[in-house]
């Protein structure tokens, strides 16, 4: 019995720090919010800053059209961080496969993910018009350079004794490959896959910002260019779940998927 209630309290200790101290916290932020207390520190104007019961509001009763224009951002986001996962996860192998030649794969890559959003959207217009194509090109390049990286660290940190019982076992180039560095890597992809589901949507919101008819982020854009604030933080709480629900699939995914790994184990 005496076991069953620590084990009981642990369980509610770290139900109390992943749960209800961030909840509580985000409850003050709202609540101190709403008092204006920010408005009076920050000398902020309302119609700068809307209230929080007016954002939900507009929220409601634009819900929508805010649904519908969530659904085009989030096509551009999935399916760009989709082509992009698999461009890096390629490189990544291929680095991986034949060093001397994968490495300038990553180095391109690298460069690539250092260029700016606001100078990637405007070329990739020019390239594939202003339809879809544009904003998946931006998010296919945003999203390339974390999967690459952290699939090729997966792929080469494999344990040297697994490498050499594999090796003794008269194992392929390819059974080696499949057996041991896909299945070490996996933990690697979530980790790039969680970091391109909030990356993904950035990419798509800020390219609609220049050439775009629909999406979260041109609705957003045009909300602030007629003063329309409350929308536009309307927007940014449906984007802002959108990416919170983006980030829990993959999550789960990940726990289905890699229930053998040390962090799943220790999850609550």
């Amino acid at each position: 019995m005496a076991t069953i209630r620590y084990k009981s309290k642990q369980l509610a200790m770290r139900a109390l720090k992943q749960y209800i101290m961030p909840i509580l916290a985000g409850v003050l932020f709202i609540w101190l919010w709403q008092q204006q207390i920010f408005h009076k520190l920050f000398n902020i104007r309302l119609h700068q800053l809307p209230l929080p019961s007016r954002i939900w509001d507009t929220f409601k009763d634009n819900i929508e059209l805010l649904l519908s224009y969530t659904r085009y951002t989030m096509t551009e986001a999935l399916i760009g961080m989709l082509i992009g996962s698999l461009i890096g996860f390629g490189v990544a192998t291929i680095a991986t496969a034949w060093p001397k030649w994968g490495s300038g794969g990553l180095l391109l890559i690298a460069a690539l993910n250092a260029v700016p959003i606001i100078a990637l959207a405007p070329i990739m217009n020019l390239w594939f018009s202003d339809g879809l194509g544009s904003r998946i090109a931006v998010v296919t390049v945003t999203t390339m350079a974390a999967m690459a990286f952290n699939a090729h660290k997966g792929l080469n940190s494999v344990d040297p004794n697994a490498l050499d019982l594999m090796h003794s076992y008269g194992s392929s180039s390819f059974q080696v490959f499949r057996y041991l560095r896909l299945t070490n890597s996996l933990p690697y992809v979530f980790t790039a896959l969680k970091i391109n589901a909030t990356a993904s949507m950035i990419g798509a919101i800020v390219s609609e910002f220049f050439f775009s008819s629909g999406g979260l982020g041109y609705l957003l854009s045009n909300s602030i260019k007629v003063a329309k604030m409350s929308m536009g933080w309307a927007c940014i709480l449906m984007a802002a779940v959108a990416g919170v629900i983006f980030y829990m699939v993959i999550e789960k995914a990940e726990k289905w998927s890699v229930k053998w790994h040390s962090s799943q184990r220790n999850m609550l």
